[in-house]
């Protein structure tokens, strides 16, 4: 299908009905802007075509700044894994037989990826930044390797269907299907000020982004396969209340499939391994977050190669002779591992044969040049840089 870049602007607004629902409308730089028009995307592009067999990927990423290389390996290198549509190892089960996608592997792939800076709203956060925030993790996106010309990416905020139906959703979930959240008692728990609501509905929100255009697939880590099943608790009582009655037993509300890690493959078929487990350089227990106040806990896309080998160098480990993998007693070593083998498709059991008599320092060296190799090129600062001004001229 053709790609869009669903984005409010000028340009946008100059589009008809007539071009928003033809799928020939004019590519600008391969990039062809549509309105965001949620109700004649759902009608037209969203609705009908599942049943038969297509399938249908959503994700998101908030725009909390510069995505570090937690972020790329988490998400963003799934989202480019994807634009070679990985071969379905799952399958539905009975009682999602008539409504799951086939497992046929020549299915359409349709590809939704979008900023939810809605959901950055449920932590303390900076109005005045959050345009630009939202432009650099855009810029980030695409200099990184997601293909404009296979993916449809927007603004989670532009498309204000995803806000209703988070409210229909969290008229029928029970309160304590929320309160049992891991994240929400974690975050809770860590939190200096007093929760808010949005932070407990935010599984709500999370549903209502998936559900609303039917996706048959998420990539999910292990922090959100909770919430992908909580989405699908919310289908099945949305369906069984309302859609049995009123379309004709039909589901409404198609309940989604996790895409976990041995289900995407890199582009050159090698499975990723434990990309989603990236921890802070400075205190390896913890996950790398844009959040630390440290900037050398996290390595940022747009950081020179000099500041990768500052940081790498600076990073945690312990006074233990030889390389090997330990996440209970070496966190350190085990997380350089585990970034060495997420940049390079290497296992962690290669990585240890090939490292194991190298001293902590020079393998700290070894893995801030793959890293280098494998981000400064793509994601330089004058990318990163042209993409923002590219991006902000919509």
């Amino acid at each position: 299908m053709a790609t869009q870049l669903i984005w409010r602007s000028p340009s946008a607004r100059s589009l008809t009905k007539a071009s928003i629902l033809d799928s020939r409308v004019s590519p600008h730089n391969s990039l062809t802007v549509v309105l965001t028009g949620w109700r004649r995307c759902l009608s037209t592009r969203f609705s009908s075509d599942v049943h038969n067999g297509d399938l249908r990927v959503f994700s998101g990423i908030q725009p909390t700044g510069t995505p570090h290389l937690g972020n790329y390996c988490g998400a963003i290198a799934k989202w480019v894994a994807l634009q070679q549509p990985p071969r379905r190892t799952d399958g539905p089960s009975e009682s999602d037989a008539l409504t799951s996608p086939t497992s046929r592997d020549d299915a359409p792939w349709t590809r939704l990826y979008s900023v939810v800076d809605l959901h950055a709203l449920t932590v303390t956060f900076d109005a005045q930044r959050m345009p630009s925030q939202v432009h650099s993790m855009v810029a980030a996106l695409l200099g990184a390797g997601l293909d404009p010309s296979c993916n449809i990416l927007f603004r989670q905020s532009d498309v204000a269907a995803h806000a209703e139906l988070a409210w229909l959703l969290s008229c029928i979930t029970p309160l304590g299907w929320l309160q049992r959240m891991t994240q929400f008692k974690q975050k809770t728990a860590s939190a200096r000020t007093e929760s808010s609501l949005g932070l407990l509905a935010y599984p709500v929100l999370m549903a209502a982004d998936i559900l609303l255009y039917r996706a048959t697939h998420v990539p999910v880590g292990e922090d959100q396969q909770q919430h992908l099943e909580l989405t699908r608790m919310i289908a099945m009582t949305f369906n069984d209340r309302f859609a049995s009655n009123r379309v004709g037993g039909k589901e409404v509300l198609l309940k989604p499939f996790p895409m976990v890690e041995d289900d995407i493959t890199t582009l050159g078929g090698t499975k990723r391994k434990s990309l989603s487990r990236i921890m802070s350089l400075r205190d390896p227990t913890k996950k790398m977050s844009k959040s630390d106040k440290s900037v050398l806990s996290r390595i940022e896309l747009t950081d020179t190669a000099d500041d990768i080998r500052k940081k790498m160098r600076k990073a945690t480990t312990d006074a233990v002779s030889g390389i090997y993998y330990d996440r209970k007693e070496r966190p350190g070593v085990s997380n350089l591992l585990d970034i060495f083998s997420a940049v390079t498709g290497q296992s962690v059991v290669q990585l240890e044969a090939q490292y194991a008599n190298y001293s902590t320092g020079t393998f700290k060296d070894s893995v801030a040049d793959a890293v280098i190799a494998k981000y400064v090129s793509v994601v330089s600062e004058g990318q990163f840089a042209d993409g923002i001004a590219y991006i902000v001229s919509y």
